[in-house]
């Protein structure tokens, strides 16, 4: 992913709610599940992180993009945003690499 494509989902992320939060209980299978299954609808997720998860947001993004086979567009803070295009019907166009 270019930085010219990282930029235009950032720009969509901004005004996203987060539609998951991690807890205590950080990253659990059922967690990872449901983050897949969100991903069936949406190509655009944004993720909060509790403060009572102790583990570390990059780290938690990391293991959701592994799992969903996703790309981390940006983690600010306790906020993580994933992008997963859809494979026959993708809604949001990405800006050519080349442009």
């Amino acid at each position: 992913m270019t930085s010219k494509q990282r930029a235009y989902l950032k720009s969509l992320a901004s005004t996203l709610n987060p539609v998951f939060q991690v807890g205590k209980a950080s990253l659990t299978p059922e967690v990872t599940a449901a983050i897949d299954e969100a991903f069936n609808t949406k190509e655009l997720i944004k993720i909060a992180v509790l403060k009572n998860c102790m583990d570390d947001p990059n780290e938690i993004a990391q293991m959701i993009a592994e799992r969903t086979q996703s790309q981390v567009v940006q983690v600010i803070g306790k906020k993580i945003v994933l992008y997963r295009p859809d494979r026959k019907n993708p809604k949001i166009i990405l800006p050519k690499e080349n442009a």
